[in-house]
């Protein structure tokens, strides 16, 4: 009579039980819901994304308001109302940071995740420009004598709010498209600070008096520019999730003020 095996060792050498329908309906149940929970958070992230868009949106047209009106009170407003785009900034990131760590995205969905902490950071950055710009008009309501000096300040910063609601709109349709748009119009934004640079120069060589005011409007002017540039920046993120490309090329800058060193001589 031949030794009996343990029952142990019977189990070990038993093939492999298939898995059932019902198991294989949890799983699949499983997966999609960790693929809905992703979805969900996400989809909650670029709401707060769009909603922090739509308040740097308002700050870019409050604060050129502010100036073009001399109203004290709505460039203090707008001062006040950079707090609330920080703490979404930071919210952003801790949602992000948090959705990266227990949903471990890749290939596109890794690139939305990322792409939503970039496109916070410009926002961010925009806003603290708009909050530069109603700082200064402040100060420029003590020489009421400078701001028909800065009639084009208005025009630019009007041509830097619709590229930032252009690019808000290519980034929630996924348009590469209008993105390059966006991305071709800072050309022009480029172009027009240049031109009120002349122009704020020719204002300083003209009467000494000028020069602080005219260098406040310089500096409106300049954050205006670099507005324009994470704006620019915002676009860019749209084509990476697309395409997955990111911008390698640095932009030709249209404006010189800073690389021609004879620029104060060309004032025709």
């Amino acid at each position: 009579m031949g030794t009996q095996q343990p029952s142990s060792q019977i189990q070990r050498t038993r093939a492999p039980k298939a898995i059932s329908q019902g198991g294989l309906d949890k799983i699949m149940n499983e997966q999609q819901h960790i693929v809905s929970a992703f979805d969900r958070d996400l989809e909650a992230i670029q709401a707060h994304i769009m909603k922090m868009g739509g308040l740097v949106e308002a700050s870019i047209l409050d604060a050129a308001k502010s100036f073009d009106t001399r109203d004290v009170e709505l460039a203090e407003d707008v001062r006040a109302r950079d707090k609330a785009i920080d703490q979404l900034e930071t919210l952003i990131n801790d949602e992000a940071a948090k959705l990266l760590a227990l949903r471990s995205p890749t290939a596109i969905d890794l690139r939305l995740v990322l792409s939503v902490i970039k496109v916070a950071s410009n926002l961010e950055r925009i806003g603290d420009y708009s909050k530069n710009m109603a700082k200064r008009t402040t100060v420029l309501m003590q020489m009421p004598h400078v701001f028909d000096k800065g009639q084009g300040l208005r025009r630019l910063a009007r041509e830097v709010e619709l590229m930032l609601k252009d690019a808000l709109d290519a980034y929630v349709q996924r348009d590469v498209k209008l993105a390059e748009e966006v991305i071709e119009r800072d050309r022009d934004v480029d172009q027009m600070y240049s031109g009120q640079f002349r122009e704020f120069l020719t204002y300083m060589m003209e009467d000494p008096r000028n020069i602080t005011p005219c260098m406040h409007l310089h500096f409106i002017a300049k954050n205006i520019e670099r507005m324009g540039d994470h704006v620019t920046s915002i676009a860019e993120q749209v084509i990476y999730i697309v395409t997955g490309d990111r911008a390698t090329e640095e932009r030709e800058k249209k404006d010189k003020t800073s690389a021609d060193a004879n620029i104060s001589l060309d004032l025709e």
